[in-house]
């Protein structure tokens, strides 16, 4: 007969076919049997919405990108595809996103080839730490670093903006020399632009407000006013289409009559992206660029680039990690999730993934057809766009929470945002330096609770490491051996979960410390790992006691006092007691 072992040896393999295993790996199986008419109509109005609110900011975010317009749509539909079928949640959505789009600008020199590449190996990385299981990475990144990062991406990217809403020229994109020279040239402002600019974005807002502010629909309503309901919750979920539909219009209404008061967006190159692998190499006018050097240009960006991609959810690495890898052959730039659509998703009613296609398809038919109208919309209808889109990243509420929480976490929150306007990766690096230093000093210094009296107990109130030796050595030794006379201690070690060598080292030197001083110290509630380690080591009069009672009756009769606060039922060698839970807990 085989072994249990042999029996699953055979079996792993079927089990890693069996029907559950592949669901887990294609995700459409699970509901695509079952799926619906209802689910078909409300996935159809869901991938509409979507689509009409990704549409006009793909084109916005190219130029964040420092890339053509074109750029964003090509970055727009694969991941609606790859999700449909690896989706997990029926609510996400792949796509462009700003702070996306800000990282790509500034690691790609703002030459469409080095965006291409950089998604293919930001998915190639996505991919691997997936398999890897590398997301504990991401553990290091603290709350307050991530709300320092986007809040500065929420400035960068919004002031960024400010020289086409105001129809400005020649103004760099580094944001220190950005802000001077903005105020510099602010004289050479475009009234055209500006008034255009204002108007796109007070509409968006009474839009928006009109959305938050809508009553829900109840099925006892009369036809007429769901219907005004369907209407409006419709013009303000695709608010961004219709205001840019609106300034392009105007554009060209202006441009009919011979004159152009803004700044428009230009030829867009038509027709669906070529199918093609990623430039490992790009030719310039002067030179050849090689892919090694194309990748030590892209730098730091290797790495801060997937991270933040995945930073969302690494539950859905597996298609971060294909939608970038796949979409890098019809030249799409890094992507993630975005959570203004996925909210869009969410409150359209959408049912599965398969809302996803819908809009995908919707982008490669204005990849096809709409180009050419694109080409009037003015730059600062975009800019409204943008800057209305990133506002809510602009966590004004994280300051006053964290100072009513921890006011030191506000210390990471701080260096991140600062240093993000000077550089993205020092600003993340410094936020997450300072973030595990705070966690280090926690360590290094755990808090010890202190009970005063004949018999001193002491409670440390997390975990020990080699760090906290030194720590725990004076917070024990200043109460119990530096005062007169020396007073016996117990380590109440509940909290304590495991124990290295350095830490054994640290409470054997106790032990000595407090037999050189003719007291003891004697341990509580010590689990057994803990044990079976300080056992291992021989530690020379080490005494451990099931219950605080116990212990305290030991070492009040070794005192020579009376035993106070003891159960009468408690046992009357105390010795016996130590000896029989220390064999109790290794036979466990």
């Amino acid at each position: 007969m085989p072994s249990v072992k042999a029996w699953d040896r055979a079996m792993a393999p079927r089990a890693r076919c069996s029907p559950a295993a592949v669901r887990r790996c294609l995700p459409i199986l699970a509901w695509l049997p079952s799926y619906s008419a209802r689910w078909l109509r409300m996935d159809l109005i869901a991938g509409l919405s979507v689509g009409l609110t990704v549409i006009p900011q793909a084109l916005a975010y190219a130029e964040v990108a420092g890339l053509p317009p074109q750029y964003g749509l090509y970055s727009a539909f694969m991941g609606c595809f790859v999700y449909l079928f690896l989706g997990t949640s029926r609510d996400v959505t792949l796509g462009p996103t700003a702070i996306m789009s800000l990282l790509v600008s500034f690691y790609t020199v703002h030459e469409p080839a080095y965006a291409v590449l950089l998604a293919f190996l930001s998915g190639c990385i996505q991919l691997a730490m997936g398999f890897l299981r590398l997301g504990f990475l991401l553990d290091f990144i603290s709350c307050p670093v991530i709300k320092g990062f986007t809040s500065a991406a929420a400035v960068t990217i919004g002031f960024g903006q400010v020289k086409n809403l105001l129809g400005l020229q020649n103004i760099p994109r580094q944001f220190l020399l950005q802000v001077y020279h903005i105020f510099l040239s602010i004289g050479d402002t475009r009234v055209g632009d500006a008034v255009l600019g204002l108007v796109c974005m007070v509409l968006l807002l009474l839009l928006k407000l009109m959305r938050d502010h809508t009553p829900p629909v109840h099925p006892e309503m009369p036809l007429g006013a769901r219907l005004s309901h369907g209407l409006v919750w419709t013009a303000t979920t695709a608010r961004n289409a219709l205001v840019v539909s609106f300034a392009a219009l105007v554009a060209y209404a202006f441009e009919e009559t011979g004159s152009q008061p803004f700044t428009l967006t230009g030829a867009i190159a038509g027709g669906l992206p070529p199918v093609r692998i990623p430039p490992f190499s790009v030719t310039t006018a002067n030179r050849t660029v090689s892919f090694t050097q194309m990748v030590q240009d892209m730098g730091a960006g290797l790495a801060v680039v997937p991270l933040m991609g995945l930073l969302e959810s690494l539950a859905v690495a597996k298609a971060f990690g294909l939608t970038n890898t796949l979409g890098s052959l019809v030249s799409s730039y890094p992507v993630t999730g975005s959570f203004g659509r996925t909210a869009v998703n969410a409150q359209s009613g959408v049912c599965t993934p398969a809302g996803g296609l819908v809009t995908g398809v919707l982008v490669l038919l204005s990849l096809s057809y709409l180009t050419s109208l694109f080409s009037f919309i003015p730059k600062s209808a975009l800019a409204a766009v943008i800057i209305t889109a990133v506002a809510p990243l602009f966590d004004t509420k994280i300051f006053r929470t964290l100072w009513r929480v921890k006011r030191l976490d506000l210390l990471p929150l701080g260096v991140t945002f600062l240093l993000s306007f000077w550089e993205v990766q020092y600003g993340i690096l410094a936020g997450a330096l300072v973030s595990l230093l705070m966690l280090l000093h926690s360590a290094a210094r755990p808090e010890t609770q202190v009970r005063e009296g004949p018999v001193l107990v002491l409670q440390p109130a997390s975990g020990l490491h080699f760090p906290a030796v030194e720590a725990l050595r004076e917070a024990i030794a200043r109460p119990a051996l530096e005062v007169c006379p020396p007073r016996s201690a117990i380590l109440a070690c509940s909290h304590v979960c495991s124990v290295d060598y350095t830490v054994v080292l640290g409470l054997g030197q106790l032990l000595e410390d407090f037999h050189k001083h003719g007291v003891r110290l004697v341990f509580v509630g010590l689990r057994v790992p803990v044990l079976r380690a300080l056992l291992a080591a021989d530690l020379k009069g080490f005494q451990c006691f099931s219950t605080l009672e116990e212990a305290e009756k030991y070492l009040m009769q070794d005192l020579g006092l009376e035993p106070y606060d003891i159960c009468e039922d408690s046992d009357p060698d105390p010795e016996r007691t130590a000896t029989e839970h220390t064999a109790t807990l290794l036979q466990a």
